[in-house]
């Protein structure tokens, strides 16, 4: 069931638009979209009727982005990722600056922005405190929380920091999502699929750094994070079970067919629709997934968001 759209939506970074969906799903409605992603451009206009923008958020003109409710964006978060380097001179970590001159241009009266939970210890924790200092500074109350997408009808270990502001003057409390009281697993999620065609599925390119540890879970758990890189995307749950042969040192087991998800089975992951068809060539469809906000874990927060906005307790 969704929501008659009454609010409006502006997304900055929107990649495919795994976010966006979940928004547009709970009472929101996106009418302009920004990425610098080509494929991911193509694939959000496959779905959705806003006006999509190709390419960086530093060239483009602030005043051609239509006034909005609500501004979305996950800025870049390869500069805080726990899975790469973390450095906080990282020029990726500075497009944020954007977001908040986005903010400051359209005071909408809610933006949400979602980062990966390295954000909240880089620099020693000082760069989370600038952050929210900069949005406070255009007249937001600012909240913050560290949210597992496991926890909201996702099947995947998935941790992601998730901001709120709300602009002072309209006076509006928004709390956090409850977890859900049961988890979906993979079985519920993709249990059903049939066997992925050769073109759904990358095949080999196993690095040393893939071996490094397991990258399988069972069929009654919860998925890893879907990575954005392909070669990195972790085992079909019908695969045999790694077998731990030293530190950080693994190897495939026998007995099966051993295999990565292939990108309709992370589509469902992700909780992107099943009809979900996406632009690109094949690593370039995983890695629009793997960067995606997932569907189920948006709509939480925008179920709430509207909740909040239309005054429910």
């Amino acid at each position: 069931m969704t929501r008659k759209q009454k609010y409006t939506v502006v997304s900055l970074f929107s990649g495919a638009g795994g976010m966006d969906i979940g928004f547009d799903l709970e009472g929101f409605k996106t009418i302009w979209a920004n990425d610098f992603d080509k494929d991911a451009c193509e694939t959000h206009r496959l779905w959705s009727g806003a006006e999509v923008v190709h390419g960086s958020i530093e060239k483009i003109d602030l005043d051609t982005i239509p006034s909005a409710d609500v501004v979305l964006g996950g800025f870049p978060c390869q500069g805080f990722s726990l899975a790469g380097p973390r450095k906080v001179d990282d020029k990726r970590n500075v497009l944020y600056q954007y977001f908040v001159k986005v903010i400051e241009k359209l005071q909408p009266k809610v933006f949400v922005a979602e980062n990966v939970k390295g954000i909240l210890t880089l620099g020693g924790g000082e760069i989370i405190k600038v952050i929210i200092r900069e949005f406070s500074d255009k007249g937001y109350d600012v909240q913050f929380k560290l949210l597992n997408a496991a926890d909201y009808n996702v099947p995947e270990d998935r941790y992601r920091v998730i901001m709120v502001g709300i602009r002072r003057d309209i006076k509006v409390k928004f709390e956090y999502p409850l977890p859900e009281k049961k988890r979906i697993t993979l079985r519920d999620a993709i249990g059903h699929f049939p066997e992925p065609a050769d073109d759904e599925i990358l095949e080999g390119g196993f690095s040393p750094r893939f071996m490094s540890r397991n990258r399988k879970r069972g069929w009654e758990e919860q998925a890893f994070t879907v990575p954005a890189m392909a070669k990195q995307v972790t085992l079909h749950p019908s695969s045999p079970d790694m077998i731990k042969l030293d530190k950080d040192l693994w190897r495939f087991g026998e007995g099966g067919r051993t295999r990565r998800l292939s990108w309709r089975e992370a589509a469902a992951v992700q909780t992107f629709p099943e009809d979900m068809e996406f632009a690109g060539n094949l690593v370039s469809i995983y890695k629009q997934i793997g960067n995606a906000v997932p569907v189920n874990l948006a709509r939480a927060v925008a179920r709430e968001l509207y909740r909040s906005l239309e005054g429910v307790k």
